[in-house]
């Protein structure tokens, strides 16, 4: 199945728009870059996007059999780059926002497997941004991450890997979007090399078991991953979290998952640029293999 030409900018449950799609099927979204495609060149002129336009997720769709407080498995099976991708800074935006001066646009090519920036040939890493489900209560725009998922911007969210995401309302009401070809941690400049793409997925529900926040797993890694506006308190719950699941795997006392943690674990930044700052938790398969 594939599902193009619908987006949302805000995750909420959207019965009306939404549509269904089953579980154990592949499904091929086409998803805009998160200016919405409206930077055709370097000489565009950043006053006149449309910032109520931005950060769009392909979607939504309603996973058949998908009950609230069910987790809804979501596995990256393959993402397919356009072949430019566009980034940009701004005044006030981003760690260095006060010290920019001047709006600037950059074209990059994506050619043999590489991101063009200028001199140097960066190795892509094609990652998903914003993908999430319908949270709890009210809509939250697609730029702000959260216990839903959301804006997580991480670049661990690539192919291969899975994800796990708590359902709130029937159906989740699952939408992805906010491509990136290449980005650091942290995506310190608020936007990394953003690119449509065509991403594959596949979901499956699991029941009799729920998270509170998303979960994610590589060929290397279960990750624990938390938002907050407090830096802190993301900090806390994503360490809470995974110790949670050494103390339930392991059979560990609080105190010995913590220091386990504090010996192999990896504390690492999403980004720090959006409304709500994203953290992981890391911690190698060969220490614990089970992310639930």
């Amino acid at each position: 199945m594939i599902i193009k030409d619908m987006c949302v900018f805000a995750l909420g449950e959207n019965k009306e728009a939404a549509v269904k799609v089953p579980q154990g099927e592949i499904i091929k979204f086409h998803t805009n870059d998160c200016f919405n495609n409206q930077i055709t060149s370097e000489d565009y002129v950043m006053d006149v996007l449309d910032w109520d336009h931005i950060n769009p997720a392909t979607g939504p769709v309603f996973i058949e059999g998908a009950e609230k407080g069910d987790v809804l498995k979501v596995e990256i099976l393959d993402i397919e780059l356009d072949d430019m991708g566009t980034m940009c800074c701004l005044p006030e935006n981003g760690v260095l926002g006060a010290d920019i001066t001047e709006n600037q646009v950059k074209k990059v090519p994506i050619k043999e497997g590489k991101a063009i920036f200028n001199q140097f040939e960066l190795p892509l890493n094609p990652m998903i941004g914003v993908i999430g489900v319908a949270p709890e209560n009210e809509p939250i725009p697609c730029g702000t991450p959260g216990r839903h998922g959301g804006n997580m911007d991480n670049t661990k969210i690539a192919k291969g890997a899975t994800l796990y995401l708590p359902v709130f309302h029937d159906g989740a009401y699952f939408g992805c979007g906010d491509v990136h070809a290449c980005m650091g941690d942290g995506e310190i400049m608020v936007s990394g090399v953003e690119i449509g793409a065509v991403v594959s997925l596949r979901f499956t529900v699991l029941k009799g078991i729920s998270i509170d926040n998303p979960r994610l797993e590589d060929a290397d890694n279960i990750y624990t991953i938390a938002s907050s506006e407090d830096l802190e308190k993301a900090i806390y719950t994503a360490t809470k979290d995974m110790c949670g699941i050494l103390q339930k795997n392991l059979g560990y006392t609080l105190n010995e998952a913590g220091m386990l943690m504090s010996a192999c674990g990896n504390l690492q930044f999403c980004q720090v640029v959006d409304p709500e700052r994203t953290v992981r938790m890391a911690i190698p398969k060969t220490i614990c293999d089970k992310v639930l």
